[in-house]
């Protein structure tokens, strides 16, 4: 009993303990990607990959196609964007792809956000997807196109809906992934028309 009283009162009061420092406000800025940056697009990229089917790769990015990819959507004139944070790490990325190679199909591309895992729910994802839709505009994309997991992307879904996309369509059982069929919806926004 002494002992308890003993410690009682060696501890400070509230008013006078060091209160620990705030966790600064989540913060980020949105940018071109660079060279510099593939890596941790790569890491990001590849966490979807072994832990989730909002993307049907089953195998991870290598950092040689990547930058294949990369350089293909830099020589097109379309946006490639991360979102970095304050101390320099890469936080998401987003860019727009070649819907098909046919030339037809010059005009239309399809959209690619993908978020670190820590950085989901707090607005990054908006971020993205408004600057995206803006420099694609303006590399003169008429019409994106967004292919979506049916199962585990519903965050995803929700994100295109709010910039204007319409379901244009599914299909079912297309993708097999960790022994079950998955499907996938289509939505497509016109950025002829002002959002």
């Amino acid at each position: 009993m002494l002992e308890e009283e003993y410690e009682r009162r060696r501890t400070l009061p509230a008013h006078l303990r060091k209160q620990p420092e705030p966790e600064p406000p989540f913060s980020f800025v949105v940018r071109d990607a660079a060279d510099r940056d593939l890596p941790d697009v790569r890491e990001i990229y590849n966490h979807y990959v072994a832990n989730s089917t909002v993307t049907f790769d089953e195998s991870p990015w290598t950092l040689k196609a990547l930058r294949t990819k990369y350089a293909r959507v830099r020589e097109l004139g379309y946006p490639f964007l991360v979102a970095e944070s304050p101390n320099g790490v890469v936080l998401g990325f987003a860019y727009v792809y070649p819907w098909k190679e046919k030339a037809a199909y010059r005009f239309t591309v399809e959209n690619s956000i993908y978020l670190g895992p820590a950085s989901t729910g707090k607005g990054l994802g908006t971020a993205l997807m408004r600057d995206l839709l803006d420099r694609a505009q303006a590399a003169g994309v008429k019409e994106v196109i967004a292919v979506i997991a049916d199962r585990g992307a519903e965050g995803s879904i929700a994100l295109h809906e709010r910039f204007g996309f319409e379901k244009t369509g599914s299909m079912g059982r297309v993708g097999f992934k960790f022994g079950r069929w998955l499907g996938v919806v289509m939505m497509q926004k016109s950025l002829s028309r002002r959002r």
